[in-house]
This record gives structure tokens, sequence and C-alpha cells, in this order.
């Protein structure tokens, strides 16, 4: 620790830069720590806080800057990419999409704090087209906000923050054993959470987009129910559904009814629980749709597909 805060002497802002920048990459390298450390050694006169500001709001726009044209240009394909890593995909999606369109660009105020919502907050930003000019003005309130509040704490508590630091250096290596321990049982036991939950979705059959065009051909139409929080270019003729709501407030007509639910989300987790909710409803004729959403984009972009919109089919 005694290193650290002599490289914080030494170099100030510029590891500032670079541990927020790493970590708004998405590195799981948190910044938060620093900046308090780097707050408590500007109450001490060691450092320049403008400094370490100007430091850690350069790096977040950069790195939140390349999130959001990379929202604008793969949307929700990237926004799976990143919830494949969670450890509760199938509510990191919908999740992070219910609270954006829920309160807009404002989230960037508080997104930083949110345990996961950082990236995906600025990816909802570039795939819902928000202007570039908003982006950045809630971009840089919101890092003011998440930068500036632990530098003050630091600056505040940097008697005790010294204190901590005194106890790290001595009792250090027991403390990350005792903390890394923690963690990993936390990590199994989600994982076994979600290893069960997925094995019992299991049971849920799957059809595949093929085989719903082919349903269609020959005249038999299910009832689509989309679950998707933001339910843009929706398959034709479907119905948005709340996973969550109560199936009372669904018209789905009589028991023998064909139902496809669909989402878009790893492993159809959201469809096949509402699916399994269905189900055990009566409506035995469920099922939730390969690939979900995005399934059904690659089929139809395909040009022999009898799906393809008739420009795909022309080029």
């Amino acid at each position: 620790m005694a290193d650290l805060q002599t490289l914080l002497v030494l170099y100030g802002a510029w590891l500032v830069f670079f541990n927020v920048l790493l970590e708004q990459a998405g590195l799981p390298i948190p910044a938060y720590p620093l900046l308090v450390v780097a707050g408590a050694l500007a109450a001490q006169d060691q450092l320049s806080w403008p400094l370490i500001l100007a430091g850690t709001v350069a790096a977040s726009l950069i790195a939140d800057s390349a999130w959001y044209v990379a929202g604008q240009r793969h949307g929700a394909r990237l926004l799976s990419i990143i919830c494949r890593v969670s450890l509760s995909q199938d509510s990191c999606i919908r999740q992070t999409q219910s609270r954006y369109l829920l309160v807009g660009p404002r989230l960037l105020l508080v997104a930083k704090f949110l345990p996961g919502a950082g990236a995906l907050s600025t990816v909802m930003a570039g795939l819902t087209r928000a202007p570039y000019r908003t982006f950045v003005g809630y971009e840089l309130a919101g890092t003011l906000i998440w930068g500036g509040s632990a530098v003050l704490l630091g600056a505040i508590f940097h008697p005790v923050v010294a204190d901590i630091l005194l106890a790290i250096d001595q009792y250090g290596q027991m403390g990350i054993l005792f903390l890394g321990t923690l963690l990993a049982l936390y990590i199994a036991y989600r994982m076994i959470q979600r290893w069960r939950v997925v094995k019992h979705l299991r049971t849920v059959p799957r059809l595949p987009v093929d085989e719903l065009v082919s349903w269609e051909h020959a005249g038999r139409r299910p009832v689509l129910l989309d679950v998707r929080p933001q339910p843009d270019d929706p398959l034709p003729g479907a119905i948005a559904v709340d996973v969550h709501a109560p199936l009372d407030g669904l018209e789905l007509g009589p028991y023998d009814t064909d139902i496809v639910v669909y989402c878009a989300c790893p492993n159809e987790i959201s469809a096949a629980m509402l699916a399994t909710k269905l189900r055990a409803a009566g409506y035995a004729n469920t099922w939730a749709l390969l690939g979900g959403h995005d399934a059904w984009q690659a089929y139809r972009e395909v040009p022999a597909s009898p799906l393809a919109s008739p420009a795909t089919e022309q080029s």
C-alpha cells in the first residue's frame, strides 16, 4: 500500500486516468477505491484534486463514447454479448432496458454506482439513438458525481483512510484471502443457482424459426408473445407481454391454442419462464422460440428466406 501511495504522489492523475479507463472499458479493475485514496492524499496537499477529476472525466468519456458508438452499430447483439458474462443473464438485458426506457439518458447520472450498469446503460444510449450532445452532458455530470463523491469521501475521512491503508499493509494477505474466499463462495452459489434454473427451463420445448415459418405457410398461426422490454421490430402479429404480468390479463383463447414465446436473451430464459407458467396453467402447446428475436432477424435477412424483405431479395 505504501507503493500505491508513492505511485499516486508521483503520477497522480495519470494513474487515476488509466485505472478509470480500464474499468469503464469493462475490465474488473475497480477505480472507486483508488479515487478515495487519491482524495485522501489531496486533502493532505500531496495531490491536486482538479487533476484527479480531470483524469477521471477524460478516461470515462473516452471509454463510454466507444461503448456509445458500439451501441449504435451493434445494439441488441452487443447487449447480449455483455450479459453473457453476467451471473444473472436472464435478467441482465431485461433490467437494463427497463431502467433505461423508464428514465432515458438520465440513468447515466447514477449508472456508475450500479454494479454492471455503466457500460450497459451507455450501450443503451447508443442503441436508442440518444443525441450525442445529450449523452455527453449526462455522461459528464454522472462521472463528476461518481468521481467527485469518491474524492470527497477520501478528503473528509482521510485520517480513517490512512488507518485502513496501514491495517491493509499489515494484514493484507490474510484480508485478501478472506475476501477472495467469500467472493469465490458467492460466485459458486450464484452459478449453482443459475445452473438449476437453466436445467429446469430446458424442459420447455424450443421451436426453430424455420419451423415457425413453415407453420404459417401451412395456415397454422400460433399466438406470438413478445416478452422483450423494448418490443421494437416485433414478429408479425406478436403481442407485447410483461414476463412477470399475471396470466389473467392475456386473451389466449382455448387451452389447445398454439403459443410461441420469444425474447432477446441468452438461452431463451425469459421466454422459457413465461412458457413454463403458461404450460402449468393448462396451455400445453406452448414453445419458446429457439434463438429468440435475434434468430428471427438472422433468418429473414437470408435472401432465400420467405421472411426476407423485398429489398433484400432484390440484392
